[in-house]
Formats: structure tokens, sequence, C-alpha cells
């Protein structure tokens, strides 16, 4: 084990988590500044299914009729 190569990997690591950490605030300050100017958590929740989408093998009319149905079947109680 070379104690360089070791260092060096800690070193990036640690350079990664902090980036991460930045973009998680900088995120934060975008849903902030957007929040009265959009539903925000809408949004989101559209980019959450459009990404589910695209990973799909599916049409999108298949989807939304699916997407119809399920949402048909849940009542609010169900939704949270």
């Amino acid at each position: 084990m070379n104690s360089e190569t070791v260092k060096e990997l800690v070193e990036r690591l640690t350079r990664i988590e902090s980036e991460q950490k930045l973009l998680t605030e900088d995120k934060k300050c975008v849903i902030a500044e957007y929040k009265d100017k959009l539903d925000v958590k809408a949004v989101q929740a559209a980019i959450r299914v459009a990404k589910i989408m695209a990973k799909l093998d599916t049409s999108d009319q298949e989807f939304d009729n699916i997407m119809s149905t399920v949402s048909g079947s849940l009542s609010l109680s169900d939704v949270g």
C-alpha cells in the first residue's frame, strides 16, 4: 500500500464531497429563488417523472394511460 496513493485518494474524495455540498447549497438557492414564481415541488416531481419515462421502454401514450389508471385508483387519503 502506497501512502501517497492513499493521500491522493482521500484528497480527491474530500474535494468531491465539498463540491457536492456546494452544489446542494446552490440547488437550495435556486429553489428558493423560484419558490414565489412557480410550484417548485410540482416542477421537481415533473422532472422525476420525465427521468423515469426516459428510462422506460414504453411509449408516452402507454405511460400516460398507466398513470391515468393509477391516479384514478388512488384516493387522496392513499397519497402521502
